[in-house]
């Protein structure tokens, strides 16, 4: 079987360019340009990059963008001060603290204290419950991307049985909600971790596996049943000597022998990560719109 690519790459871009074009005639009309501000605490590698990528899909959709950067000794009353203050600046649409945060910081305090008509990464407690009970509301950005991607690529969920592998807030807990409401995936789903008993039975029933565990290949061809749709949400980082960096970006899935198997699957890089980006620009746009 040759599966079909999800390129989240190719789509990320396509919705890009819609945004951009909305962006303008909102402009043109005498509307205000969105604005995504994003604080960032210290220098890890990831973030600095994920930071990065954020500010140029905020160019390429046509926002405004701001950086707020704090070294790892910044206390948490001061962090806290910079969220009150981003809350109330009626310039920002919406803004984001990028996680991880330094031991010494309540990562959970800081999200608790954004307002949640601006919090775009869709984090705070009112956004999760709303989108628990299906109401308007922030969706987190990766669990929202793959759900586009599936839209985009007319992948049937709807009474499909889906495994989500991991149950990490970000990911897994809002992938799962999603894909059994009606209005998104509609799907029959099981939510699997890493002390899962019956992991690899509940994987070979499944016709949708989201894989979010965080470990390297951990998804193996004999875990896959034939035909299956495999989205890998997967990016750590392995050493490899033979790339300049000195390592490569590992999914979740073994994916030279899982994609025999599937009738379509994410590749990594490419696949899911584009999207997470992109989606927090859908985002940025609906809370500029006041939606």
């Amino acid at each position: 079987m040759t599966p079909q690519i999800i390129d989240g790459k190719a789509t990320a871009a396509i919705i890009k360019a819609e945004i951009a074009e909305e962006v303008k005639r909102i402009v043109a009309n005498g509307g205000k340009r969105p604005h995504l501000a994003a604080v960032l605490v210290g220098h890890d590698g990831g973030s600095e990059t994920y930071v990065k990528n954020k500010v140029l899909a905020c160019e390429a959709c046509g926002f405004q963008s701001s950086l707020i950067r704090y070294e790892d000794d910044v206390t948490e009353a001061e962090l806290l001060a910079c969220v009150d203050r981003l809350n109330q600046d009626p310039t920002v649409d919406g803004f984001i603290v990028q996680l991880p945060l330094p031991a010494h910081i309540d990562a959970q305090k800081v999200t608790e204290r954004i307002d949640p008509r601006k919090d775009v990464d869709g984090f705070t407690p009112v956004n999760v419950g709303r989108m628990v009970i299906g109401l308007p509301c922030y969706v987190p950005a990766t669990p929202k991307g793959i759900i586009e991607l599936l839209r985009r690529y007319h992948i049937e969920t709807s009474g499909k049985r889906c495994v989500v592998l991991g149950r990490s807030n970000i990911v897994g807990k809002p992938m799962a909600m999603l894909m059994m409401q009606k209005a998104y995936g509609d799907a029959t789903v099981t939510v699997c971790h890493s002390h899962s008993a019956t992991l690899k039975e509940e994987c070979r029933q499944a016709d949708i596996i989201v894989a979010a565990i965080g470990r390297p290949g951990f998804v193996t061809a004999d875990m896959v049943k034939p035909g299956a749709v495999v989205i890998d949400v997967g990016t750590t980082r392995v050493p490899d000597a033979t790339r300049p960096k000195g390592f490569r970006l590992s999914g979740d899935v073994d994916f030279e022998h899982v994609a025999p198997l599937c009738s379509a699957i994410t590749p990594v890089p490419g696949g899911v990560g584009p999207m997470t980006i992109c989606m927090l620009m859908l985002n940025t746009l609906q809370a500029a719109k006041g939606e």
